[in-house]
């Protein structure tokens, strides 16, 4: 599984690094696609799937430490590399295009509420309020619990919390299919999409081993 996730990886930084330096170099000729605005789809996709990509990355490092099963660090491992990778390629994209990382006054995810779409209502997503900004994003609370535990219960948690981060970024990334138009950024979403279902039912069946169920 590992080496699939490598070579799929691979194979979207050529299409990443490609189709951004033809998106700069038309931007300025009058030919071909335009650099996409601040508040289009496709830079605020790119601005908070790399902050919703940071948190899944410190949860792997987190069980990481805190677990002794070869299981659950490989997926760990993998999670936290496959998502390090992507959010480097989203970050980059946002500087090929001269967009800032982060903007002012205007809302997480309101990329997706422009388009039309619903992220208010995901499993597991938490108000701002509690710490949690986007759908399925753990809270402070969350991560510190996480922290305290040990073995078979921070597995367990770890899978829970998980879970509902890959829903909420799925659902995401649906989001950024619909709506975003640059190609490659599509695809990249698309991946996105059929790796962390893939991993959701990995984790599901992780938990069932465990004597655990899906929080709801």
């Amino acid at each position: 599984m590992t080496r699939t996730h490598w070579a799929a990886i691979a194979a979207v930084v050529l299409a990443l690094l490609f189709a951004g330096a033809a998106t700069v170099a038309s931007a300025g000729d009058g030919g071909g696609p335009r650099t996409p605005a601040s508040d289009s789809a496709d830079a605020g996709f790119a601005r908070d799937m790399s902050l919703h990509h940071q948190q899944a990355v410190e949860m792997s490092f987190i069980i990481r430490d805190r677990t002794k099963d070869e299981g659950i660090r490989r997926l760990a491992y993998d999670i936290a590399n496959t998502q390090a990778n992507q959010r480097g390629m989203m970050l980059g994209w946002l500087d090929l295009w001269g967009l800032p990382v982060t903007t002012t006054g205007s809302e997480p995810m309101a990329w997706m509420s422009r388009g039309g779409g619903d992220h208010s209502g995901h499993s597991g997503q938490q108000s701002a309020g509690e710490g949690s900004l986007m759908p399925g994003m753990a809270t402070k609370a969350q991560l510190e619990r996480l922290g305290t535990l040990s073995g078979k219960a921070a597995e367990v948690e770890f899978l829970q919390l998980m879970i509902v981060h890959h829903n909420g970024g799925v659902a995401m990334a649906e989001g950024c299919v619909r709506l975003c138009t640059v190609a490659p950024e599509k695809q990249l979403a698309q991946g996105m999409v059929d790796a962390q279902r893939s991993e959701v039912e990995l984790m599901v069946d992780l938990l069932k081993e465990r004597g655990a169920q899906v929080r709801t």
